[in-house]
């Protein structure tokens, strides 16, 4: 990735933050991958444009339900012309926020780690599901069911309703559980007509410097959901995903133990996903 005059004032996962001033900052999609909370030694050539521009298509989408972090500047406006052109697909000018201290998930089907949950306890992070469910099956209500943030390199933990008010207070609470669900009912029906089942999401929130609940980060991305093909969705199978579950899939295969290093991810695989992020923003944006 080109080299930026900023400052880099953080580095995750995916994404890298750099200061413009005490209000902004510019949020920078990289073509890293992360796979079981590892950042994988092989990129996904072209990734972080294409994140940006589903993240992008969902903030403008979803504008009417919440505020985004969106400061109405493009990277023109802060960076010189020749880095600004190199990054203008994969970066945003983004308001500084308070992050809230929970991951917020929601999730209309019941897969992976709700899947493997509900196998021991009927219920996903204490909400009791109907008795005979199956793999991939749509829950009776959408569900939020929020996890810790963990640092790079550890496991966000899921987390209890009552656990997440200890952390962040009732009223906060609420507030994001009301509009985590809105955000992905709303979302989760137009993707149904493009032909995408989003299984389940997890959306980032921060709070700005006047109180207000902001959603931030990226949005309903093939990284931050599970994407399904509607076309070859069959409840009691985990259907073909979208997103980097491709990769994932192979790494569980591979006997891989999740501890860093991970395996050499072969170009295939690579190609594929590349494929499958591609045809998420072609359907979803066409």
């Amino acid at each position: 990735m080109s080299s930026i005059s900023l400052k880099k004032i953080y580095s995750g996962k995916v994404r890298d933050l750099y200061e413009i001033d005490d209000k902004r900052m510019l949020m920078v999609a990289s073509d890293r991958l992360s796979a079981f909370d590892v950042i994988l030694d092989d990129p996904i050539p072209g990734k972080g444009e294409i994140l940006t521009q589903i993240s992008n298509f969902w903030f403008g989408k979803l504008a009417h339900i919440m505020p985004n972090h969106f400061t109405g500047d493009t990277v023109y406006d802060v960076l010189p012309e020749a880095e600004a052109k190199a990054l203008e697909k994969r970066a945003v000018v983004a308001k500084k926020l308070t992050p809230v201290k929970v991951e917020a998930i929601v999730r209309g089907y019941l897969a992976g780690s709700g899947w493997k949950e509900y196998q021991k306890t009927g219920a996903v992070c204490g909400i009791p599901l109907p008795e005979g469910m199956q793999e991939a099956q749509q829950l009776p209500e959408v569900i939020f069911t929020p996890s810790t943030k963990a640092e790079v390199g550890d496991h966000d933990e899921n987390i209890s309703f009552e656990t997440c008010e200890k952390i962040i207070g009732k009223e906060l609470a609420a507030q994001v559980r009301d509009k985590a669900i809105r955000l992905y009912t709303e979302a989760a029906e137009y993707a149904k007509i493009r032909g995408i089942i989003i299984c389940d999401t997890k959306f980032e929130f921060g709070i700005d410097e006047d109180g207000t609940l902001t959603l931030m980060d990226e949005v309903l991305t093939p990284d931050s959901s599970r994407f399904w093909p509607a076309d070859q969705y069959r409840v009691g199978t985990n259907p073909p995903s979208f997103d980097k579950q491709f990769v994932r899939d192979w790494l569980e295969q591979s006997g891989w133990n999740k501890q860093a290093p991970a395996p050499k991810v072969p170009e295939e695989v690579i190609r594929k996903t590349v494929e499958k992020y591609q045809e998420a923003l072609s359907l979803l944006t066409r």
